[in-house]
């Protein structure tokens, strides 16, 4: 029973943001922090990054955080969850994965480092707005030794874009009426349409799987994108 009012509290998260920054009171600003930095690339995938990060901008007020100091902080945690994952990566490989693993699949694996494969460096930029794949991106780019230089450029830019950017789009959008009027609707969008992208990746990865099998077997080859 414990264990089951656990993953409800936990699943609710992802639809109410709001709830979960104003349960960590004083510590809201390391909580999410903590959370940015674990989504990304320390491997556990399973956080409600995008509508977090959304919900901190737009309540910032409310919430006692100064605003300046909160993008950057969520800037930096961006980038060093990400630091992280490469440098685990490059360190241990597959080993970390399993087939029959709660978060750390292989086939986890296997579509991020088809995707990477695919757009090279700008994966670290675009796979930051596509959940799970934002995750495990920057172990794919570890594992591949993707130039490690290329990684800062595009690591930095992707922690810009994302944790940066949508923090300040959400304090951006707090004055409107409208946003604070409908925040349960437009919280539950923001998660829709960050799933999107998962959803056509799992179509398209079901309809040409034999296409993404030899990606991988030519990053095991040591073949790198050089974007």
């Amino acid at each position: 029973m414990a264990d089951s009012s656990w993953l409800s509290t936990f699943i609710g998260w992802f639809h109410d943001p709001e709830g979960l920054l104003l349960a960590m009171g004083p510590w809201v600003l390391w909580g999410t922090l903590a959370i940015v930095l674990i989504e990304s690339g320390v491997l556990f995938p399973v956080l409600p990054g995008d509508s977090l990060l959304f919900t901190a901008g737009l309540l910032h007020d409310r919430l006692g955080l100064h605003l300046p100091t909160l993008v950057i902080l969520t800037f930096v945690a961006a980038f060093i969850g990400a630091q992280i994952g490469y440098w685990l990566g490059a360190r241990y490989g597959r080993r970390l994965f399993s087939d029959d693993a709660r978060f750390l699949k292989t086939e986890h694996l296997h579509k991020a480092e088809s995707y990477f494969l695919n757009y090279g460096g700008r994966a670290l930029v675009i796979g930051r707005f596509i959940p799970f794949v934002r995750t495990f991106i920057p172990l794919a780019a570890g594992i591949a030794r993707y130039p490690y230089p290329k990684f800062l450029a595009f690591n930095s830019l992707g922690s810009l874009l994302w944790g940066a950017g949508i923090t300040y789009l959400g304090s951006v959008l707090g004055g409107v009426d409208f946003v604070h009027d409908h925040l349960s609707i437009i919280i539950l969008a923001i998660v829709f349409v960050s799933l999107i992208p998962m959803i056509v990746e799992f179509i398209l990865h079901r309809s040409h799987k034999d296409q993404a099998e030899p990606a991988v077997d030519a990053l095991d080859a040591g073949t790198l994108p050089q974007e």
